[in-house]
């Protein structure tokens, strides 16, 4: 109704809140807007949704768990509840209580199946998106009981044999719970299974409780049913959980109750609970016999319906042919299957930083995600959700995730231009006609003011990636719409559109020195040649976002000073426990921008990247994942997604640069690896590796003879055209040129 925009909407806000003895909201808004460069997005609409809703559950943690300390919480809250535990947080003023030390989960799956289930560091499984979980425990006849959540002794792993399993190992004196967490198919599709394996020295119980809570906090349950085989529950009338055997006792409770775990004693069975607050829960017993080993399954059917070609998928089949690597590292080693099987589970229908808090589209995100996904091979899932991104674009070009963000243009058409490079495949037109979209709306959007030096010619204020700080002219936004620029010119070339090419390729020149131009005139104002996040701010965290023209558009030099100056700040001004410390927001250390400076030092041949390395995959968690921020204290996650999914990435495309990576028309191989791989007379792999080049495999066999080291390093490649120049740069190594036709050479350790 049009009418409505015309109603004196500010002046009713704050009538009514000055009536209430509130704060004039109207002023607090502007105050906050002050902090900020004037911009037309003040806010993402999005950002806010997703903070309302993270902090209504919150809100609603706030009501419950701290008046219900007898109950058995999830493991974040047991810590978090703690004030013997480093990862206590009080409470005091703070209107949501939200996991904010320990968010860490592991997400299995199906390959083409959109459902991930995910795993907390305790073993507690919560199988359906947003949901309820499932916890198991032993309880013994005196009352003794092991919870895994309090546990003090409990080992977890990642197995991917046949895909992602999740085992979680807790013992206590002669008690043994061992839990399986994986997606299984079945004949009628697909299931989440629990396999559970118990064992006591004493008469007792294995329980499988049935839990209102996620590692994020309270989820509802009103509804609980024992079916009347005793084997299963139905919950809420819709969701069917189904056990491998007859439950022994079973037992339940609502929130007057209080926690069912407070029940086990009781005798008396009971077959149902409803609970109007929504925090019913139940708890099948299973018999334990002393000195017997209990193995009990539990399925929850996934409703997922595979499209035909899917059918067949499995992990065998998806993985075949992809990048592989062979280290004697192990760590590492494990860090990158792992890596490659997240990066499957999180790019079905669309790409997803994350199976729970980010389960959702920024191009940001998917921009690296979808370059590691390239590098390693999945060409053919990188193709589908490319071929998503014209349906984001609005009519004016804008290929929007969230408002006020002005990255994501350059960030759709640079990895088209990859996608195109690396596979060699002629250019889709619908591609085209959106990159030639996305090309013009860059060119519009920068600015035309004269007389403001330093943000003439730059892409207006914006939110930008969120973590840099308040609304600003952000340089991160520049250097991807330049090298969006290039992307469209060099897009236009491939399909034989020489006029726009050579337009966009003309204004990505004329951005360029816009950019340098306030580059150097913000390296007079700080009197350090450093880049710091925007024209306006002084050299801080956010920082880390400059370093994008270094990498990975790589629209500066190696050895440029300004990229290694602003590195040589980050490292000695924002790195904590060997990593980077993001202090905006974030407010933890964090993996892949950690990786972001570590290839830029490989670039420039600084040998620092080998720490930085082992910084990261030291605070990888025991099923090698990351959070996207990590606790400096407890070394769990304290920001976002408890499983990133670009961290995953970054990790996969360091180990790819470390063996070979592309500068200009240059192959470089073997320059990242670590020198002690080497002394260990294991042999080196990688590949297949897709290249702008062609696809490239590659061997590194260390020798030991009696007057020197040497090592013997061969490549087959499947070149677009002829064979590249290629620079062998083996640390210790002589370094060497490699002429047209060669396929292996042996080096020699240099004095």
């Amino acid at each position: 109704m049009p009418w409505l925009k015309w109603l004196p909407w500010r002046y009713l806000l704050r009538g009514l809140a000055r009536s209430h003895g509130f704060l004039d909201p109207m002023a607090v808004l502007a105050g906050l807007q002050r902090f900020a460069q004037p911009s037309e997005v003040n806010q993402p609409v999005e950002l806010l949704r997703a903070g309302a809703l993270f902090h209504a559950r919150g809100l609603i943690n706030s009501r419950v768990i701290q008046h219900n300390l007898d109950w058995v919480w999830p493991y974040w809250i047991e810590r978090q509840f703690n004030p013997a535990d480093d990862a206590f947080v009080p409470r005091a003023f703070s209107l949501t209580h939200v996991n904010l030390t320990h968010r860490n989960w592991t997400a299995v799956g199906w390959p083409e199946c959109p459902d991930l289930p995910i795993v907390d560091p305790r073993g507690l499984l919560t199988p359906i998106y947003d949901g309820w979980s499932l916890d198991s425990w032993i309880v013994l006849e005196n009352g003794e009981r092991l919870l895994p959540s309090r546990a003090g002794n409990s080992i977890q792993r990642l197995e991917l044999r046949q895909g992602p399993v999740v085992t979680t190992e807790t013992t206590h004196g002669d008690l043994r719970l061992l839990s399986r967490a994986s997606v299984e198919p079945v004949a009628q599709g697909l299931v989440c299974q629990l396999q559970l394996e118990a064992s006591s020295d004493r008469d007792g119980w294995l329980v499988l409780a049935l839990r209102p809570y996620n590692p994020e906090g309270i989820s509802f349950i009103h509804r609980i049913e024992l079916t009347p085989e005793r084997t299963g529950w139905l919950v809420d009338e819709k969701s069917r959980i189904i056990f491998s055997a007859l439950a022994d006792r079973h037992h339940v409770s609502d929130y007057k109750g209080g926690d069912v775990s407070i029940h086990l004693n009781d005798r008396d069975d009971q077959e149902q609970a409803e609970c109007n607050v929504g925090m019913a829960t139940a708890a099948a017993l299973f018999k334990l016999e002393v000195g017997q080993s209990r193995t009990v399954k539990v399925h929850v059917p996934l409703d997922w319906t595979p499209k035909t070609e899917a059918s067949s998928v499995t992990w065998a089949s998806t993985l075949e042919g992809v990048c592989a690597l062979h280290l004697p590292d192990k760590h590492f080693q494990f860090l990158y299957n792992a890596a490659l099987h997240t990066l499957v589970l999180h790019s079905v229908d669309d790409i997803y930083p994350g199976p729970y808090t980010y389960k959702r589209f920024w191009f940001r995100d998917a921009a690296f995600i979808l370059h590691a996904m390239l590098c390693a091979g999945f060409s053919e899932r990188v193709e589908r959700a490319l071929d998503r991104f014209p349906s984001r674009q609005t009519p004016t070009g804008y290929f929007r995730s969230q408002d006020g963000e002005w990255d994501s243009n350059g960030e759709a058409l640079w990895i088209m231009h990859r996608f195109c490079e690396v596979t060699n495949r002629p250019l889709n037109t619908d591609w085209w006609y959106a990159a030639w979209r996305g090309a013009r709306w860059i060119v519009r959007k920068r600015l035309k003011e004269e007389n403001q030096a330093l943000h003439m010619g730059l892409l207006p204020a914006g939110f930008s990636a969120e973590h840099l700080g308040p609304n600003d002219y952000y340089y991160w936004d520049d250097f991807w719409g330049i090298a969006g620029l290039h992307s469209a010119a060099a897009l236009a070339d491939r399909i034989g559109d020489k006029e726009p090419g050579r337009a966009f390729a003309l204004e990505a020149q004329d951005f360029q020195r816009a950019l340098d131009m306030s580059l150097d005139l913000v390296a007079e104002r700080i009197g350090n040649p450093a880049m710091p996040a925007s024209p306006y701010r002084r050299l801080d965290a956010g920082a880390i976002g400059s370093i994008a023209g270094g990498y990975p558009l790589q629209l500066q030099s190696p050895d440029n000073p300004r990229l290694l100056a602003t590195v040589e700040f980050l490292l000695k001004n924002c790195f904590f426990g060997g990593g980077f410390f993001q202090d905006m927001i974030h407010s933890g250390i964090n993996a892949y921008l950690t990786l972001h400076v570590a290839q830029v030092l490989l670039r420039a041949g600084d040998p620092r990247y080998r720490e930085l390395m082992g910084a990261v995959a030291g605070l990888a968690s025991p099923t090698g994942q990351w959070p996207e921020a990590i606790h400096p204290r407890t070394r769990g996650g304290c920001m976002g997604d408890g499983q990133h999914v670009w961290a995953a990435a970054e990790w996969i495309l360091m180990i790819r640069s470390c063996f070979l990576r592309e500068e200009g028309d240059t192959l470089i191989m073997g320059e990242g690896i670590f020198p002690e791989w080497l002394y260990q007379q294991e042999t080196l792999s990688f590949g297949p590796a897709p290249t702008a080049f062609g696809t490239v495999s590659m061997t590194i066999e260390p020798e030991k003879t009696a007057s020197a080291e040497t090592v013997n390093i061969k490549w087959e490649g499947v070149w677009h055209r002829k064979s590249p120049r290629i620079e062998v740069r083996l640390p210790g190594f002589v370094p060497f040129h490699v002429l047209s036709g060669e396929t292996g050479a042996q080096l020699i350790k240099a004095l």
